[in-house]
C-alpha cells in the first residue's frame, strides 16, 4: 500500500511539471465516477475501500486530497491550486475509477510466445512453467489476486482485478525473454509490433 501511495506522489509530480499535464489530470480529477449498484463504497479517513463482485481494493489518499460519497457517484476534491494537488487530482481520481471497474470487470493481459521451441504450461491457476530456450524450465509465480490461463502453449492470460498489479506481472514476464530485433522470438504482448533489424548480410 505504501508503494502505491508513493507510486501515486511520484506521477503527481510528473503530470505537474507540463501546463498541459496539468490540465489533463485537474479536468479529470472534476469528473464524478459513477457507482453501480453492485459496488459498495467504504471511506474512513483517507482510506477508500470498494467492494465489487470480484473482490476488493483498497488505496490511501494522498495528503491533500478527499473524497466524497454523492448519490450514485464518487466525487474527488483537492485543497488547492497548485500544480502538485492538480496533479494528484486527476490520478486519484484515475486510480479510483480503476478500482470500480476492477472489481466488477477485472483487468487481463494477453501475451504471445514467438521461437521453435518456446511454450509455456499452467501448473493450475496461479503457477507457470515455461521453456524459452534456456537448458533449464523457468517456473512463474502468481502473486495474491492474479491468475493464469494457459489457451495454447503459445498464448498466455494474466487477469486480476487490480490494474496496476496486472499490468505489472506481464511486464515481468515479458521480461523473462524480450523480443529480439532479428527473427522476433521472445514473449510479447498480443498485438504488440517488434521494430525488426536487418541482419548482417554474408560476404
Amino acid at each position: 500500500m505504501i508503494a502505491k501511495q508513493e507510486s501515486a506522489i511520484w506521477a503527481a509530480k510528473y503530470f505537474a511539471t507540463s501546463g498541459k499535464g496539468e490540465y489533463e489530470m485537474s479536468r479529470i480529477g472534476k469528473t464524478p465516477i459513477s457507482i453501480p449498484t453492485s459496488v459498495e463504497i467504504a471511506i474512513d479517513g483517507a482510506n477508500v475501500e470498494v467492494k465489487g463482485p470480484k473482490g476488493s481494493l483498497n488505496q490511501v489518499l494522498p495528503e491533500g486530497i478527499s473524497i466524497t460519497h454523492e448519490d450514485e457517484s464518487l466525487v474527488v476534491h483537492r485543497e488547492n491550486d497548485e500544480r502538485q494537488s492538480k496533479a494528484l487530482h486527476g490520478l486519484t481520481r484515475s486510480l479510483i475509477n480503476n478500482m470500480v471497474i476492477g472489481v466488477t470487470e477485472g483487468y487481463s493481459k494477453q501475451l504471445e510466445l514467438v521461437g521453435v521451441g518456446y511454450r509455456v504450461q499452467a501448473k493450475g491457476k496461479t503457477n507457470l512453467e515455461f521453456q524459452l530456450g534456456f537448458s533449464h524450465p523457468v517456473n512463474v509465480s502468481a502473486p495474491d489476486g492474479i491468475e493464469f490461463d494457459v489457451p495454447s502453449p503459445t498464448e498466455l492470460n494474466i487477469s486480476g482485478i487490480d490494474k496496476q498489479m496486472v499490468g505489472q506481472v506481464a511486464a515481468d514476464i515479458r521480461a523473462l525473454k524480450k523480443p529480439e530485433p532479428y527473427k522476433g522470438k521472445g514473449i510479447r504482448y498480443a498485438g504488440e509490433r517488434i521494430i525488426r533489424k536487418a541482419g548482417k548480410a554474408v560476404k
